[in-house]
């Protein structure tokens, strides 16, 4: 069985959908994807199932009934991957911001590597940001900062959501737990990660904003973020992480 899962969540990203699949599928290093589709309006889920026809056994659905958020869709995709034993997990946006052919990068950080957590990274390597307005790019490298003044992490780039997990990772970490859905999701992924001890890498990728389709981006979920880390410090100091 192939050992590499790749999750896509999506909602209303019938734009894109078959260019990503086809672009994951079609790289030199066979992985598998995963589609969690929020019933979305435009009928993504119903492409989906056309192109499993091409792709069976490479290409999954998880069909959920309603728009539930970004965090849900992944503890949905990350149970789903462990019960069917994959070795290597991804976190990728279906929109093209996520290059597919740094996919190899990041597994290669994980099975040849060290890491635990590979993080494709805008950050490591200076701002690495590409069609971004100027605030939304201050916006989020300076939400880094933020998370790490607040939790200690080492991390550039903590609201990455293009990202490696090793089994072991998703295995140590008690996913009933995780609450938050938007870039808190992301940063509380990486901070139980980091609070277990295990090695997390950081890639330099470039990141290029989405062509088609629509940003999720909300001041709620910027507020999540916020006020997230604070949330997610404090339960560490008193051992309720």
């Amino acid at each position: 069985m192939n050992n590499c899962i790749v999750i896509i969540p999506t909602y209303n990203e019938i734009e894109n959908i078959e260019s990503i699949i086809r672009a994951v599928l079609s790289l030199r290093k066979p992985f598998h994807v995963l589609v969690i589709d929020d019933n979305s309006p435009d009928r993504t889920a119903e492409k989906v199932v056309m192109l499993q026809e091409e792709y069976k056994g490479r290409l999954f659905l998880e069909n959920r009934t309603k728009k539930s958020g970004l965090g849900t869709a992944y503890v949905h995709g990350f149970k789903w991957a462990l019960k069917n034993n994959y070795e290597f997990i991804f976190e990728m946006d279906a929109d093209f911001s996520h290059n597919p052919n740094d996919l190899e990068k990041l597994y290669d950080a994980c099975h040849f590597g060290d890491a635990d957590l590979a993080i494709g990274s805008r950050y490591v390597t200076g701002v690495n940001v590409v069609n971004w307005p100027l605030s939304r790019v201050l916006m989020s490298y300076f939400a880094s900062v933020y998370v790490r003044m607040i939790t200690g992490m080492k991390i550039h780039d903590a609201t990455a959501g293009f990202v490696c997990y090793k089994k072991v990772v998703l295995e140590s970490i008690n996913l009933d737990k995780i609450r938050f859905v938007g870039y808190a999701f992301q940063i509380e992924m990486k901070y139980r990660t980091y609070c277990k001890k295990l090695a997390i890498s950081e890639v330099p990728i470039i990141f290029t904003d989405r062509t088609k389709g629509q940003s999720k981006m909300s001041k709620t979920i910027i507020v999540e973020a916020v006020f997230g880390v604070i949330l997610l410090r404090l339960k560490k100091i008193f051992n309720s992480l």
